[in-house]
């Protein structure tokens, strides 16, 4: 069902149309020049209107299905499914056996990403994110999914979480949706795929323009280089759309899976 409404003289914004898709219904400016980490919506909870933006991770994350209202139902994002899929074809082209899988899964949000990954078999998920209120909708809608979720900040692990970490001899990494706009930083990113095993497989997702030089992204300089010196070894490459934006415009995203061949030196932060 869908009904038009416009924004009231209180949000000073003319509206698209009303769309009640699942618990909250959603409506989006339409004001057409937004960048997409600008994008913000309006949604309907407890009957009262609250401006969301898409970034604001803490405060999607304390409403149950609020998450999966915004981008799955209503603007399609499919990126969880993509690259599980992407990965559970090279691992049947690799000849490896899933179960014998152990995942790291940062910015792991919610536990959709790792969900995904169970689609495919896979059985041992540690998920981390810097997020302590993605923990708690992990643990709160998704509790099957992970052996263990840490609340940390990869940047800066205690020793307690280093230790965990390093003695679960992680051989798999995987982040959805989560590089390229400050959500995970080069530090983080670097971190948690030297806690991969040489061989480990490397499956992630990124804005195609953050891959382009020109963009002046840190990530698109680090792939470059881990790929000339030969820290990874890419498997598996592939632009696909991730979403839809507000105006309703396709999001396009690279898929990537790649195999480990040695850790990032330090040097490369610099």
């Amino acid at each position: 069902m869908m009904t038009i409404l416009k924004g009231s003289s209180e949000t000073m914004f003319d509206f698209e149309e009303t769309i009640a898709n699942g618990p909250f219904p959603i409506r989006f400016p339409k004001k057409s020049n937004l960048s997409q980490d600008e994008e913000w919506c309006e949604v309907q909870i407890d009957g009262q209107w609250k401006r969301i933006r898409f970034h604001d991770y803490r405060e999607i994350y304390k409403v149950p299905g609020l998450y999966e209202t915004i981008f799955y139902r209503t603007l399609r994002c499919n990126s969880p499914n993509r690259v599980s899929s992407f990965l559970a074809d090279i691992i049947s082209e690799l000849g490896i056996d899933v179960s014998k899988l152990r995942v790291l899964d940062i910015g792991a949000g919610n536990g959709m990403s790792g969900e995904a990954l169970q689609s495919i078999g896979v059985r041992k998920i540690v998920g981390i994110d810097i997020i302590e209120e993605a923990k708690t909708a992990a643990l709160r809608d998704r509790p099957w999914v992970y052996d263990h979720y840490l609340q940390a900040d990869l940047t800066n692990l205690t020793e307690e979480q280093r230790t965990f970490l390093t003695e679960y001899r992680f051989n798999t990494l995987c982040t959805i949706a989560a590089l390229g706009f400050g959500d995970i930083p080069i530090k983080a990113f670097y971190t948690a795929y030297n806690l991969i095993s040489d061989g480990g497989l490397i499956a992630f997702n990124i804005k195609d323009d953050f891959l382009k030089q020109s963009s002046g992204s840190p990530f698109a300089t680090l792939i470059d280089r881990m790929r000339s010196e030969e820290i990874m070894e890419i498997k598996f490459y592939k632009c696909y759309q991730h979403r839809l934006n507000i105006q309703g415009q396709p999001l396009y995203y690279v898929g990537l899976i790649a195999q480990k061949r040695a850790d990032i030196p330090e040097s490369f932060l610099v």
